[in-house]
């Protein structure tokens, strides 16, 4: 079973919005953070925002106030609500997991482009 399973990318305008979903029915353990990455074309992979199972929220500055990440403890899955989304936010997303135990786990990455 793949641990992580991503939906929710394609392509918008500038201003649009989109949502993401990653769902981690396939990990056993009870996790710890959650959370979202994306890595732009010859860029290196940045953190996008993470939620703790405390449900507290960390966003990269650049999408603050713009994004917001949650999840649903009882699906194991994270979401993340991308609004007023500029070109600069083109990039494939990846999601993130990790246990209780310190496992980590990553998506296999959706696409995000912003573009007229």
């Amino acid at each position: 079973q793949v641990p992580l399973v991503e939906s929710g990318g394609g392509l918008v305008q500038p201003g649009g919005s989109l949502r993401l979903s990653c769902a981690a029915s396939g990990i056993r353990f009870s996790i710890n953070a959650m959370g979202w990455y994306r890595q732009a074309a010859g860029k290196e992979r940045e953190l996008v925002a993470v939620i703790t199972s405390g449900d507290s929220t960390n966003y990269a500055d650049s999408v603050k106030g713009r994004f917001n990440i949650s999840r649903d403890n009882a699906k194991k899955t994270v979401f993340l609500q991308m609004n007023s989304l500029t070109p600069e936010d083109t990039a494939v997303y990846y999601c993130y997991v990790k246990t209780v135990f310190g496992n980590q786990y990553w998506g296999q990455g959706t696409q995000v482009t912003v573009s007229s």
